[in-house]
């Protein structure tokens, strides 16, 4: 590729700006396995093998972009191409446009190591329901048998999607070969916060990611008619997850640092004339301390019991994903912030495949300054010249480690 052919970040994003695009929610729906994840796994297939990258596609899903041919020591970067419901254009994207851009850079540079972008699947979890799928898979952390049976709201399992494009399922699960070709994953990532606003810096360092999980509460009550049933003979589900959902609120904001989300609520059988039997709240929570995190879920337990119980319905509570608290490398976290003429070095509470990989291998990220504040929204967005800016410091940190 010659210099005027270069690519920058924000060109091949605007290459895909039209993918995916919510008309009714805004924003960006991108669910694994769909069209749009399909179109954009496409688009940066060719980018790679136009750079002469050789790619193959992992049985995980996860596809591995090589420069200098595979093998094992390898500086792999990357991100994901898969989005939250109505998400925004930066969040997985610009990491993955990111990496091609740095990798240009690298070549200009005469850099020569082997080297990797690896783009894993269902990082979000917005359609199975447990996020960094493809990252946990590969680690070992999820088995294969319970990703296989994650169900989607239509009803069908992963293992039948994953077969509809073209993946075998019965070969899903750790893959030691593929970690042990990883020397050191370096993640770059849009920030979903305010870190780099407030410091007026266009790239930070990271050094955490806030223990997190995802529960499921199911409330079951009595399903009956609208019209034909008294208020006092009811046993409503619907009300005592509204009463569930805002004692979530109040036992959260009792608890310093501590984050707890309902963003999906779904009643059974959904119409509007009808008392709903059931209905499924989805509960997100996460904290800096593991054991906070499991404290507060078992209040909320509780709460959700007495409460349901009120109404004359029960409600149960089921983990569906826990992910620890990470801590990044803290002297590969120096070197990089040195590297970048001493780069913020930030916390996030937003889970990554990054902090996955951290188990099993070396692993970093880098945050690009987003104006708004606002992730997993449309209102999501990274200006033009930090887009650069990121790039840059992804390719000037693995210029860096392959010198080490």
């Amino acid at each position: 590729m010659t210099e005027h052919q270069r690519d920058t970040v924000s060109g091949l994003l605007a290459e895909i700006a039209d993918v995916g695009r919510d008309g009714r929610r805004g924003g960006y729906s991108r669910p694994v396995h769909s069209p749009p994840e399909h179109e954009l796994r496409e688009w940066f297939v060719e980018h790679a093998e136009r750079r002469g990258l050789d790619v193959e596609t992992d049985r995980n899903g996860i596809i591995w972009a090589w420069h200098g041919g595979v093998g094992p020591g390898a500086l792999v970067t990357g991100s994901h191409l898969d989005s939250v419901p109505g998400g925004g254009a930066f969040d997985g994207p610009l990491g993955v446009a990111s990496a091609l851009v740095a990798f240009d850079e690298l070549t200009a540079r005469g850099v020569t190591d082997r080297r990797a972008i690896a783009v894993f699947p269902e990082e979000e979890g917005s359609r199975f329901g447990l996020a960094c799928l493809g990252s946990q898979l590969m680690t070992g952390v999820v088995t294969p048998e319970h990703a296989l049976g994650l169900k989607d709201v239509d009803g069908r399992t992963y293992a039948e999607v994953a077969r509809a494009s073209g993946f075998d399922p019965e070969r899903f699960g750790a893959d030691p070969e593929a970690l042990g070709r990883i020397d050191t994953f370096v993640e770059l990532h849009v920030e979903q916060g305010r870190g780099l606003i407030d410091l007026q810096r266009p790239v930070a360092v990271a050094s955490s990611i806030l223990g997190h999980g995802r529960w499921r509460i199911t409330v079951e009550g009595e399903g009956n008619h609208a019209g034909a049933t008294l208020m006092a003979d009811r046993r409503d589900p619907m009300v005592a997850a509204a009463q569930i959902v805002l004692a979530i609120r109040s036992l959260a904001s009792l608890v310093t640092d501590a984050r707890a989300t309902v963003g999906r609520l779904i009643p059974t059988p959904g119409g509007t004339n009808v008392i709903a039997s059931r209905v499924d709240v989805w509960l997100d929570v996460r904290h800096p301390d593991d054991t906070t995190v499991q404290t507060l879920v078992e209040r909320i337990r509780e709460a959700a019991t007495l409460l349901a119980a009120e109404e004359g319905c029960t409600a149960t509570l089921v983990q569906e994903s826990f992910s620890p608290t990470v801590d990044f490398d803290a002297a590969l976290r120096d070197d990089l912030a040195r590297e970048l003429g001493n780069a913020p070095i930030l916390g996030t509470g937003a889970g990554h495949d990054a902090g996955v990989l951290k188990e099993k291998v070396r692993t970093a990220m880098l945050f690009v300054r987003n104006p708004t504040g606002v992730s997993h929204s449309p209102a999501e967005h990274v200006e033009d010249p930090d887009a650069e800016a990121g790039a840059a410091a992804l390719a000037d940190s693995l210029a860096f480690l392959s010198g080490r």
